[in-house]
């Protein structure tokens, strides 16, 4: 039996109705990239019952999303109102984190899910990458068409002997950007294992951690079949997933 990666959903209206949805490209990855079997987990916040869900999973997949952290997370105010929040989801998956990483529960994290593992763990964030100096804008262009909007935007530099650097084995890779906010205060615990040209920091590892933790700001779920980088890391992570399966289900 495959190992089950819980994705957790993110809240949406449809019409009148609400739903908990996950895009189509994330699950894809994890059946695709990890050779896991994904599972949807609803955003139910504190209604979520934990201990239930975290004994049934062997890996955690969080995902993009065009909502953000609340910034009441790391002590912020809202800087812009008019962009999109997703408070269901801020109070699943930040507890979920936490326990997940004590655990030993492997977790791979892109985009929102990077952003939040650093604020769950006890970071903050910029609200807006592209109005800090020194900083270039890592946004996408909203007109281009979505090949492009996923085509790569710049390098990042991979930290030598880093996690990330023995997964992929180069030094650099090029990358995709699709994000406004990013790191500003790193959580404590948290190694940097990429940095973007302008120095803000594109991945990170949980240092310590029980289990397989990594985190990145880009997509590479995106075509993922296509992107040998994105299939590394997706196999080291579905890799992880399969010892801890191993590892839980073995008696003592």
């Amino acid at each position: 039996m495959r190992p089950i990666v819980f994705v957790p959903a993110c809240t949406r209206d449809f019409g009148e109705h609400p739903y908990h949805a996950a895009q189509h490209k994330y699950v894809d990855a994890v059946v695709l990239g990890a050779d896991c079997a994904p599972l949807i987990l609803p955003s139910l916040g504190e209604a979520l019952d934990l201990e239930t869900m975290l004994a049934l999973c062997d890996g955690i997949m969080l995902t993009g999303s065009a909502s953000n952290v609340h910034p009441s997370y790391y002590s912020e105010e809202l800087l812009d109102p008019s962009l999109p929040q997703d408070p269901a989801r801020d109070q699943t998956t930040l507890p979920l984190i936490r326990a997940a990483v004590k655990r030993g529960i492997p977790i791979i994290a892109i985009c929102r899910g990077f952003q939040e593992m650093n604020v769950a763990l006890g970071g903050s964030l910029y609200q807006a990458v592209q109005a800090v100096p020194g900083h270039f804008d890592h946004r996408e262009n909203p007109e281009l068409g979505m090949d492009e909007q996923y085509g790569d935007a710049h390098k990042i530099r991979l930290v030598e002997g880093g996690m990330l650097h023995q997964i992929i084995g180069l030094p650099e890779i090029p990358v995709n950007s699709l994000h406004g906010q990013g790191v500003n205060e790193l959580a404590p615990g948290l190694v940097v294992e990429a940095t973007a040209e302008d120095g803000l920091v594109e991945a990170f590892s949980v240092s310590g951690a029980p289990g397989f933790t990594l985190a990145v700001q880009w997509h590479p779920e995106w075509r993922i079949v296509h992107n040998p980088h994105s299939m590394k890391m997706f196999g080291a992570f579905g890799n992880a997933c399969r010892t801890y399966r191993a590892t839980k289900r073995t008696p003592l």
